[in-house]
């Protein structure tokens, strides 16, 4: 393969979930565009890059000292929803069901990765709880070992205080089937299991 070519499929099979196949046929696809759309693509990744910064106050991502999010009035300041990341925002905010502000804690807790309290925000989650009218933290880190660590790690941290602390429910996603369902997802559906 051309150097020029394998560089480009190297890199870009770096993305998450593309692999070698994946990341040549991305490039045959722009080395068939033309040159405006590759220069339009080259310069959007540059500005995705240099143009955003953290939000001061949530730590999400943000084009501003403040994300849109944290400067919407009609938000809920009471209440706090407390991610791993700016993915889990999205995606909370693509279901249009939260409407208060949240806190990044820019990671999980991971003894195995080096990652302890002092690398994530929050020590800054504390900060704003003491400074904020907040009444409840939502816990929505992954239900995965580092997520579930981070959120009871959380969960202790705050139990001295008169805020209300809850964590998100996991269980069985809508529109599957019990044949297809881990032991797990099985077990906390049973435990997170609620009247009708």
């Amino acid at each position: 393969m051309n150097p020029v070519l394998q560089r480009a499929v190297d890199l870009i099979s770096k993305f998450p979930g593309i692999g070698k196949k994946t990341a040549q046929r991305i490039a045959f696809y722009l080395i068939g565009q033309g040159d405006d759309f590759v220069e339009a693509l080259a310069h959007a990744l540059l500005d995705l890059k240099r143009g955003l910064k953290i939000c001061e106050q949530c730590f999400d991502l943000s084009d501003d000292s403040k994300c849109p999010i944290c400067r919407d009035t009609r938000r809920d300041e009471a209440v706090l929803c407390v991610v791993e990341d700016s993915p889990s925002v999205a995606q909370i905010e693509r279901s249009g069901s939260f409407h208060g502000l949240y806190h990044v804690l820019q990671g999980v807790l991971s003894p195995i990765h080096g990652v302890g309290p002092a690398d994530l925000r929050i020590r800054e989650l504390l900060e704003r709880l003491k400074i904020n009218h907040v009444e409840e933290v939502i816990i929505a880190t992954n239900p995965t070992v580092e997520g579930e660590a981070t959120a009871m790690y959380l969960a202790e941290l705050l139990e001295r205080t008169s805020l209300n602390i809850s964590r998100i429910a996991t269980g069985i996603p809508a529109g599957s089937s019990l044949d297809f369902i881990d032991d797990l997802t099985m077990a906390r559906a049973f435990t997170n299991r609620r009247p009708m």
